[in-house]
């Protein structure tokens, strides 16, 4: 019985993630596992082993052709193939099928689309659009989705579009801020300027005690104004991220 000879310089790979880098005049591609680059890139992946389906940098992984180790060394000076595996990985180009990318991007707009009824309401109600409202919007304004950027920052940048078509605002983050001392009411002065809506105020023996409503965009200033007004003895507690209408569950 013959032996079928394979030659050394081949090695044949399926189910596979091609990501692709060209340096130096040269094309190389290593070998990966589906869905583990993008979960490697976001920091969630940290096993190198788990991404990589071989610490080998090849010219074509399809036909199973390894690049050569002087060709490596005069692109990446250098020949450790696990260090130049990490290096394409990161600044390399994930190939996928026109179904996979179209696949990935549905998947992304309706990511986006969730994380905006996440975060917005509709301000007549007070309550959220239903994820299948916003797609709806989202395709009205012709949002395209960018395959490159996470979901969370595409969100912030298509809610100002949709509010052309639809009544939509970010939800309010209801804040309580508790201060004494004699910057007490200029603090107040501040907090009350960055917020849509001061629900409750009480001045008890000079202890300011505040809760109000306001847009997550003015948390940060908030929370550094506290600590600068009141040298860091003042007291800024969220008490849910967002206004929602009575009867309406609370989101984190």
């Amino acid at each position: 019985m013959s032996k079928i000879f394979t030659p050394t310089n081949q090695i044949r790979l399926t189910n596979v993630a091609v990501v692709r880098m060209k340096k130096g005049g040269k094309r190389f591609e290593i070998a990966c596992y589906r869905n583990k680059v993008v979960s490697w890139r976001d920091n969630i992946e940290k096993d190198i082993d788990e991404v990589l389906q071989t610490h080998t940098v090849f010219t074509n992984v399809s036909k199973g052709q390894v690049a050569k180790k002087d060709d490596l060394i005069k692109a990446f000076g250098k020949e450790d193939q696990t260090e130049i595996c990490k290096e394409i990985l990161a600044k390399g180009e994930l190939q996928v099928s026109d179904k996979e990318r179209h696949s990935q991007l549905e998947s992304l707009f309706k990511d986006i689309a969730t994380t905006v009824a996440d975060k917005c309401v509709n301000p007549e109600t007070k309550r959220p659009y239903p994820v299948s409202m916003i797609e709806k919007a989202m395709k009205d304004v012709h949002f395209s989705v960018k395959p490159n950027r996470n979901a969370k920052q595409q969100a912030l940048d298509v809610i100002p579009q949709l509010k052309a078509t639809i009544p939509l605002e970010r939800a309010q983050m209801r804040l309580r801020i508790v201060a004494s001392g004699k910057e007490a009411r200029k603090l107040r002065d501040k907090i009350a300027s960055l917020s849509s809506n001061v629900e409750s105020e009480d001045w008890t023996d000079g202890q300011l005690n505040m809760i109000c409503l306001t847009d997550p965009g003015h948390y940060r200033q908030i929370d550094e104004t506290v600590r600068s007004d009141t040298k860091g003895h003042g007291l800024l507690e969220l008490l849910s991220l967002k206004e929602v209408a009575e009867g309406e569950e609370i989101l984190e």
